[in-house]
């Protein structure tokens, strides 16, 4: 394998079961109850990826379907974004600074 990052190894117990080096979690940024993917290539390797969760908002979600619904039942209503949509939305947004991947506080969940 080229680009090796971390290289190490365990042992499986009579059942089967592992446990996955500390080096491995840390790397890979895993959890307690965290899923594990594996694939396995044609050449006999073995990729180990941590299975990414989404938590689905049954609100934002009905809210979405309900707007491709909507949309797909009335198209005429549609309007291209002109340029003076544009302009007032970045206008509303000059010096906001938005870090998508800070966690929340607690006012904010």
């Amino acid at each position: 394998m080229a680009n090796i990052a971390l290289e190490t190894e365990s042992t499986l117990t009579e059942r089967f079961q592992t446990t996955v080096p500390s080096s491995v979690r840390r790397a890979l940024h895993l959890s307690k109850k965290d899923k594990i993917r594996y694939v396995i290539q044609a050449d006999g390797n073995v990729l180990m990826t941590k299975v990414k969760t989404i938590d689905d908002d049954p609100v934002m979600n009905k809210f979405l379907s309900f707007l491709a619904d909507d949309m797909q039942q009335h198209p005429e209503n549609l309007q291209h974004l002109t340029a003076s949509m544009r302009n007032t939305v970045q206008s509303l947004i000059v010096g906001v600074e938005i870090d998508l991947d800070a966690p929340l506080s607690d006012e904010d969940e």
